[in-house]
């Protein structure tokens, strides 16, 4: 142990010596932190929306009116003119074109069915698909009045009363589903960038030359390479959940020692991916590019941008393989919804195996020459 501490410490001097180094392990994870857990979203807050009334009457009039009462849209124009609202959608200065047809007010009175017109810019199709809902909830409100005064004077019928509640997130705040997943890129970076770099770095100054001459182990010189980055990392993890609580109102329903022992041993994998990176390439420069090739698929497969459900079924297997899902979902569990250990078991194995693999391969990987 004594051999391993003075290798920790010499870690530690090396790493607040690199100004390489610093702004990576204080700076990017809080800008990292700050700016996706507001940017990223698939809420839609504002739907710049076109209105051809080409039927101009005051029940077109009455239901353009729930639209721009409508605290998600905003009307960028309003005429008679079908083509106008096309170019406009066609510029990109609209995100949709409802259309109201001669007849809207005649058939309504008269009591048949109205058809209108919606064009949805669809080069997003999750955007479209929400604007699509939004309008449809719109136009539902509408026929909702208009329904109401031709019961009145008849005898009222049975009506469904619906009460629904919102589980594990009740204001349905779009942050509270990101921002466990950005904590764990936050530690993946860390642990797997700085462990990447570190054994590369030393490589390219020549004193990799000067260890390999001590007495010392291999297990003891990984371990030592190691335990500064998980240090790290779990500093970063706890600054990141400070932040979590107080400036993003996230609930921790969970035990927090239970999330710092899953991060110990996610910390294991990540850090012992970025050492064994490390052993296989001879510049710090090849370390990063391959660190964050491995990274951008990880994070591209780990559900938190795109749902897992909606990837095909080879994706599907090749996030089992994927360290960040696993602990994604154990951060959801924890912090969200209280889980306790054995609620967590199965992606806790995962891990625990992965870190077997992952460190097993670093040191053997390794060698130490003379």
């Amino acid at each position: 142990m004594r051999k391993v501490f003075h290798i920790v410490r010499k870690e530690f001097l090396q790493i607040f010596r690199n100004r390489m180094m610093l702004p990576i392990i204080f700076i990017m994870p809080l800008a990292q932190l700050l700016i996706l857990a507001y940017a990223v979203t698939y809420e839609i807050k504002e739907i710049n929306l076109y209105l051809c009334d080409v039927d101009n009457t005051v029940a077109s009039r009455k239901f353009t009116g729930h639209f721009r009462h409508s605290p998600f849209y905003s009307i960028k124009g309003i005429s008679r003119s079908i083509d106008a609202g096309m170019l406009n959608l066609s510029k990109g200065k609209v995100h949709q074109v409802i259309v109201i047809l001669p007849g809207f007010e005649k058939s309504l009175q008269s009591g048949h069915s109205v058809e209108i017109q919606v064009v949805n810019n669809a080069i997003n199709s999750s955007a479209a698909a929400l604007m699509n809902a939004y309008t449809l909830s719109v136009i539902q409100q509408f026929n909702e009045g208009k329904i109401e005064p031709l019961m009145q004077g008849q005898a009222k019928a049975g009506r469904v009363n619906l009460e629904y509640s919102y589980w594990f997130n009740p204001g349905l705040d779009y942050k509270t589903f990101m921002v466990p997943g950005i904590l764990v890129l936050l530690v993946t970076i860390i642990g797997m960038f700085l462990s990447g770099m570190n054994v590369v770095r030393e490589k390219e100054i020549g004193t990799i030359e000067q260890i390999n001459v001590t007495p010392l182990r291999k297990t003891q010189f990984i371990a030592g390479k190691l335990i500064p980055f998980w240090i790290i990392g779990l500093s970063e993890l706890a600054f990141g959940l400070v932040l979590a609580r107080f400036l993003f109102h996230i609930p921790i329903l969970g035990n927090i020692t239970l999330i710092f022992l899953v991060a110990t041993l996610f910390l294991l994998v990540v850090t012992g991916l970025g050492l064994l990176i490390s052993t296989l390439v001879n510049t710090q420069q090849q370390s990063m590019f391959i660190s964050w090739f491995i990274l951008v698929i990880f994070i591209l497969l780990s559900g938190l941008f795109t749902p897992i459900e909606s990837m095909p079924g080879w994706a599907k297997v090749l996030t089992f393989f994927n360290p960040i899902v696993h602990f994604i979902e154990i951060m959801r569990l924890i912090m969200l919804k209280g889980a306790g250990l054995r609620h967590i078991l199965r992606p806790l194995m995962v891990l625990m195996l992965f870190a077997v693999i992952v460190l097993t391969l670093a040191i053997r990987k390794y060698r130490k020459t003379t």
